[in-house]
């Protein structure tokens, strides 16, 4: 049965739980920084054509992580827009250094 969220607020805290292995969220964390560097290097030559590597880029090694290390199914199943917006906040937060916070907020160890 599909958790039904009425906001994003609601939605954070269930998304870090789906992510409590340290390697799950290290292989999502490969995956979001090998997107930013594709989408940039995109961009910045002009080979529109790498575009196309952003699914296997960005989906691949967290979907592999979910089913391999977490064991569960991918958020963005039921959740897509909600899960991509907390891949990003997820992945700046780690970058940041702010994110043991809202792990332990959440209830993840």
């Amino acid at each position: 049965m599909t958790t039904r969220f009425r906001t994003f607020a609601e939605f954070w805290p269930f998304y870090l739980r789906e992510h409590s292995r340290p390697a799950t969220r290290a292989l999502h964390y490969v995956g979001t920084s090998l997107l930013a560097v594709i989408a940039l290097a995109a961009l910045l030559t002009g080979r529109m054509a790498l575009f196309a590597a952003l699914p296997v880029a960005g989906y691949g090694l967290a979907w592999l992580a979910h089913f391999a290390v977490e064991r569960n199914r991918p958020a963005t199943f039921t959740h897509p827009l909600w899960s991509l917006a907390a891949e990003i906040r997820m992945w700046a937060l780690w970058l940041t250094g702010r994110l043991g916070p809202e792990l332990r907020r959440a209830g993840v160890a």
